[in-house]
């Protein structure tokens, strides 16, 4: 198993620390969660339906005509793989690190690359993953680039795998209107909407495409009381535009705060800001003897801070960090 942010429990473990007192900036998941209706008993009761007007919801939301309901972007990542025959994947790197994974798991000849890397070369490969924005880094891409790597691909029957796990807080970045059988692109409810628990994701191409990955994931890929929650949230437009609001006004205050403290960031988004560091591993165990949990990556050695969520939750970072970077 690979390694991810959000081990709150071995933190609490390793350190001796009562989990209540721990501010978790190890994920790059909103701190503000959706407000969850209550559920139906139904919804526990009966097995999920297609026509329960969560679709419906969704192609609204996401502006896409063609969508599958999978649980949790996760499910997609490894599924998509078994769909091609072996291929060369570039993978942008640093990135979530799933994607090359369940690549190499199935037999592809993968190489993970940098994003200009993956641009310039996009002829070595006949499958390219990218994120937008990326996971940790942060790197942003231009629609028309996108569409121009996409018509390179598709001519040679290849694919250009978009995750936006990220992009819900800046929602004219999406590709899912544009997505087809060589242009899929991943979406999660978990991060923006911080239900990160409900294990729910969409996936836009094409019908065919679609069809063949429902194939590969079963019927039912989504619980009715997901299908419930997810609806609502993702017809609370209300919610969603306060949200937003919200989200880029903390993400400049996390700005603002690690810069003050010498962690300039060197990219991230409206959920998160991504700081390379030398010492990057002193900082992340000196944090977490302050009960504050990070995300750590080691090439190249780099910390990633989630939003705290509260003045309380700032105020502790705060201090921490003038302690540390002392």
């Amino acid at each position: 198993m690979l390694e991810h942010g959000g081990r709150l429990a071995r933190a609490v473990t390793q350190h001796g620390i009562p989990r209540e007192r721990w501010l978790d900036l190890s994920t790059g998941i909103s701190p503000y969660a959706y407000p969850v209706p209550a559920v139906p008993a139904e919804a526990w009761h009966r097995l999920p339906e297609d026509d329960d007007g969560l679709m419906r919801a969704a192609r609204a939301y996401y502006a896409a005509p063609h969508l599958l309901a999978v649980p949790g972007s996760q499910a997609a990542i490894m599924a998509l793989p078994r769909m091609r025959s072996r291929s060369r994947v570039g993978v942008i790197s640093p990135g979530y690190n799933e994607h090359a994974h369940a690549w190499r798991q199935h037999g592809h000849d993968v190489r993970e690359c940098p994003a200009d890397a993956l641009f310039e070369r996009a002829a070595d490969f006949d499958v390219i993953v990218l994120i937008h924005p990326n996971n940790p880094g942060g790197d942003r891409f231009r629609r028309e680039a996108l569409l121009a790597l996409h018509a390179s691909l598709a001519s040679r029957g290849g694919w250009l795998i978009v995750d936006e796990a990220f992009v819900d807080t800046r929602p004219d970045g999406t590709l899912c209107a544009a997505a087809c059988d060589s242009l899929i692109v991943l979406r999660s409810v978990g991060k923006f909407f911080g239900l990160a628990g409900v294990r729910a994701g969409f996936v836009a191409s094409s019908p065919g495409l679609l069809e063949a990955l429902r194939e590969c994931l079963g019927p039912w890929t989504l619980s009715g009381p997901t299908r419930h929650v997810v609806k609502a949230a993702l017809t609370d437009v209300d919610w969603q535009i306060t949200m937003r609001a919200r989200l880029r006004e903390d993400s400049a205050r996390l700005v603002a705060l690690l810069t003050e403290h010498g962690l300039r960031p060197d990219g991230g988004c409206d959920l998160f800001q991504y700081c390379r560091h030398p010492d990057a591993t002193r900082l992340h165990d000196a944090l977490a003897t302050r009960a504050i949990l990070t995300r750590r990556f080691d090439n190249p050695p780099a910390l990633r801070f989630g939003l705290p969520g509260d003045e309380v939750g700032f105020e502790r970072l705060d201090v921490a960090l003038a302690e540390v970077m002392a």
